[in-house]
């Protein structure tokens, strides 16, 4: 038997094909059966059948939203709004509207004075992927703002590519009327993205120009002396106080859209909404803590001791010496690892900027009273003692003492300046009565 002979017995074909009225008359005898028992199932009352575990679940059911109708197509959209007394992390939403606009303009370098917290945007997106080219679609687009005594999310969510014109339209619209955004990596991400999608949309770019605020880049100045790293979770862990449950790990977000596409399950998206807004109201909670840390505040005084020491330094470069002392003062005797030292070591420099010696000197006493190896202040002293004091002998001692400390940290650069300086201070006592070992 031929294959072709075989897969015909397969498939019922015998090589001919029967006439046509009695295929014809076999189909409508099949409906006229399939449409008897299904009468006779709604004539008895058979419940329908609940959909598996498996069928789709609507979005609407699972996000609280609606579509939208835009010039440029529909789109879906889910508002919510958080009420003053409403807590997230430590702070309650009604303080986090209490930001000195100062405070972040000094933070960011935007130019956000005179300014109110109620003009900005907070924005941050979903996408397909994490590269940022024109490949990669902003499928959700998370805003917030302060009004009316409370904090609004909405999230403009894109349920296919081709409601992204709409999204984006919709977006204009929000924020045509702010003066300022905010954002955490939206400079190197968000915000290059959204252009990106306006230029192959014939859109203009609406945020081109406007103040923005970026967070990521204060959090890493401001929290790295004392935090793994400046993602957004771990500060919410480490300064916010804000935990979140069963949250959806970012690199799975992408493929949760692909398959929404696919399957138009909501739960498969639900997850994305929430983390999507959590981030939005983190980012206001973070301009608030940072804003209090920068403009001294009245939590100030229960701030990690860490996150005060890297504050004074940022004030420090931008050269506010004043604002400076006022922050270290309370760390020269901190239970901190570590920071009583630093606080010291830029304290003292202060006051020698200053000529303000007696106050810097008395720091340097006390640091080599609690270490007499500590490299920095004996290296200070002995520049006093011998540019100021004009004792070269005291000043020979403590150099010494250093090279002959077996535990010192000196690298070799270090160590052939401070053999330069002894031999130095030598020359000037006129002395040879100290035991110098050159190694």
């Amino acid at each position: 038997m031929s294959l072709k002979d075989r897969l015909n017995r397969l498939t019922g074909e015998t090589g001919t094909s029967p006439p046509s009225d009695l295929k014809q008359a076999t189909l409508n005898g099949l409906r006229q059966k399939m449409d008897a028992v299904m009468t006779r199932r709604e004539r008895l009352g058979f419940p329908q059948t609940h959909p598996s575990k498996n069928s789709p679940v609507p979005l609407e059911r699972l996000v609280d939203g609606q579509e939208m109708e835009t010039l440029q197509g529909k789109l879906f959209c889910s508002r919510n709004s958080l009420n003053a007394e409403r807590f997230h992390g430590h702070k309650q939403i009604g303080d986090l509207a209490h930001v000195s606009m100062e405070a972040a303009a000094f933070l960011s370098s935007a130019d956000v004075k005179g300014l109110s917290i109620e003009d900005g945007l907070f924005i941050d997106t979903e996408t397909t992927g994490l590269s940022g080219g024109t490949g990669t679609f902003p499928f959700l687009i998370g805003l917030g703002w302060f009004g009316n005594s409370s904090f609004v999310t909405c999230q403009l969510f894109s349920r296919d590519f081709s409601e992204e014109p709409a999204m984006l339209d919709y977006l204009k619209k929000i924020a045509s009327g702010r003066q300022f955004l905010v954002s955490f990596n939206g400079k190197a991400y968000d915000l290059n993205l959204l252009t990106t999608r306006f230029i192959l949309n014939r859109f203009q770019d609406i945020f081109s120009g406007m103040p923005h605020i970026d967070l990521l880049h204060p959090s890493r100045r401001i929290y790295s002396q004392r935090l793994e790293n400046a993602k957004l979770a771990t500060l919410e862990a480490g300064v916010l106080g804000v935990k979140r449950e069963n949250d959806i790990p970012g690199q799975e977000i992408p493929q949760r859209y692909f398959d929404w596409l696919r399957r138009r399950d909501g739960r498969l998206i639900e997850d994305i909404f929430r983390h999507n807004r959590v981030d939005i109201v983190s980012m206001a909670s973070l301009l608030k803590h940072l804003t209090d840390l920068i403009n001294g505040g009245h939590d100030i005084a229960y701030a990690h001791h860490a996150d005060l020491l890297s504050v004074a330094k940022l004030h420090h470069d931008r050269g506010d010496l004043e604002t400076v002392r006022r922050l270290f003062e309370p760390l020269l005797d901190s239970n901190q690892p570590g920071i009583t030292q630093n606080a010291r070591r830029y304290l003292s420099l202060i006051h020698k900027k200053r000529n303000q010696w007696d106050d810097a000197v008395s720091i340097w006493r006390k640091m080599l009273a609690d270490d007499p190896y500590d490299v920095f202040a004996a290296i200070e002293m002995a520049k006093w003692y011998e540019h100021h004091a004009r004792e070269f002998g005291p000043a020979a001692q403590i150099v010494q003492r250093i090279l002959d400390y077996k535990g010192s940290q000196l690298n070799e650069a270090d160590r052939l300046a401070m053999v330069h300086r002894l031999r130095r201070l030598l020359d000037k006592a006129g002395s040879g009565t100290f035991s110098v070992h050159f190694d």
